[in-house]
């Protein structure tokens, strides 16, 4: 204390800006600390929750699993084959769902796939079957795979398999079929439903033979390139899309005529978005093998299907966390505003759940340009993050903060104590059926998820 007032002061301010405002008005240095109290009503599970003598050694093991985990795509197969999907079984993005309670988006994509697979002539018919419950309805991630936005699988479509040896686990997503009017936002006309057939009959077929001939492709090795490239992983996959191709290209050459090459060459290549469908498998592999493990508060699951955002926990097997899903804010196409978009919907949060899109946003600065917000506002979200995560992911290092490694492992009880949602980057669906996207933005998910987990890892809490 004596040499107290022998230097310049620094203050320290926490809470509203009355006091920190005023101090620096006065040409002081402050130190502004972004702290809230815990959600409310929330005191004694976060107690419980901490002295649960599993926690500290299963999040080391969630997190440690969640590292370690592999992730190489070995076939390119139709999901009847892949899935075990069946005629009149449909998959979707998010948490269940009904008919009734589907969103617009959902609801289009659900009809595009009766008439993909030739299941109903018309739209009308489908919406009818649908509404009977003549069609079978099940979550993507029940099946170990990721949809984006509406994320709809039907029998026919193609889909990327990955795996991770590490932990013997299998991941599937559809092939991406690029932006604007395609059924996983939503539409179903005409030039939708040809586009998949061709994806059906020719993409596919090339990919799977360039992919055997290839042998397995390491996608989490690119994962880590493109994260040092200026893409994030999830709404920007301009660099993943390209080293995937490049890997690819020759295998393709070689087993298909120059026609269909160059067909398969420009449509990838066209479709900046199109390693995003394998992105997220790799990601949902990290994170279904850090799931299971009791005692865990570690996030292993963000979906959403356009009316709820739910999360699954490690810690508390395979139960849905569910509230009503938030609507991004962000940039618009052409016309389209606010009024016109869904609330958030799709698998592709589980990038964010496993450390990259939203979470490091600091290494691509010019998605800002694409879902809103400014320079700054990427690097204060990235270092926001890391509040709520367990660990660093080394091998998705961030150029623009010295090479640190990628926010990883979200825990709930972090989340209710700060009062810091994650940050997800997202596509938006227009919310009327049939429209398409209408803009990319931000989001996070209602603090409701976090706090309903929280109650039952309290319940599951051991002393």
């Amino acid at each position: 204390m004596s040499g107290l007032l022998d230097r310049e002061p620094v203050v320290v301010a926490a809470g509203v800006d009355v006091l920190a405002d005023a101090v620096a008005a006065q040409a002081v240095e402050v130190v502004r600390v972004d702290w809230r109290p815990p959600e409310p009503g929330t005191d004694a599970q976060l107690a419980a929750v901490a002295g649960d003598h599993r926690r500290t050694d299963a999040n080391a093991r969630a997190v440690e699993r969640m590292l370690a985990a592999t992730a190489e795509l070995v076939a390119v197969r139709p999901a009847s084959a892949a899935l075990g999907l069946e005629r009149g079984q449909l998959l979707h993005a998010g948490p269940p769902i009904t008919w009734e309670r589907a969103s617009g988006p959902l609801r289009g994509a659900l009809v595009g796939a009766l008439l993909l697979e030739d299941l109903a002539p018309t739209p009308e018919e489908a919406e009818r079957m649908l509404a009977a419950g003549d069609i079978e309805l099940e979550p993507c991630h029940h099946r170990g795979a990721v949809g984006p936005m509406a994320g709809v699988v039907s029998p026919s479509m193609w889909v990327v398999e990955l795996r991770d040896e590490v932990h013997d686990g299998t991941s599937w997503c559809t092939l991406n079929e690029g932006l604007g009017k395609v059924l996983r936002y939503g539409a179903y006309g005409p030039e939708v439903i040809e586009r998949l057939r061709w994806m059906n009959a020719v993409l596919g077929p090339a990919l799977a033979d360039a992919v055997e001939a290839h042998g397995p492709v390491d996608v989490r090795a690119i994962i880590s390139q493109m994260v040092q490239m200026g893409d994030e992983g999830h709404n920007r996959n301009r660099a993943g899309t390209l080293m995937l191709l490049r890997d690819l290209l020759p295998d393709l050459a070689l087993s298909r005529p120059s026609t269909v090459v160059a067909e398969v060459a420009r449509f990838i290549g066209g479709n900046d978005h199109f390693f995003l469908n394998l992105g997220m498998p790799a990601c949902k592999l990290a994170t279904a093998a850090a799931h299971g493990i009791p005692g865990s508060t570690v996030v292993t699951t963000m979906a959403r299907n356009g009316t709820d955002f739910g999360i699954r926990v490690s810690g508390t097997g395979d139960s849905w966390f569910t509230a009503p899903a938030n609507t991004p804010e962000g940039l618009f196409l052409g016309a389209y505003g606010p009024d016109d978009a869904n609330p958030d919907i799709g698998d592709s949060a589980i990038t964010e759940t496993a450390g990259i899109g939203g979470f490091v946003m600091a290494t691509a600065p010019a998605i800002v340009r694409f879902v809103g917000g400014s320079v700054p506002d990427a690097l204060r979200t990235t270092r926001r993050m890391y509040e709520i995560t367990l660990t660093e992911n080394g091998a998705f290092a961030i150029p623009a903060l010295e090479f640190r490694g990628a926010p990883t492992g979200i825990d709930v009880a972090a989340v209710v104590r700060t009062g810091v949602l994650p940050q997800i980057n997202t596509g938006m669906a227009g919310r009327v059926a049939g429209t398409g996207q209408v803009g990319a933005g931000l989001v996070t998910p209602p603090m409701a998820c976090f706090t309903q987990a929280l109650e039952a890892l309290d319940a599951l809490a051991l002393g």
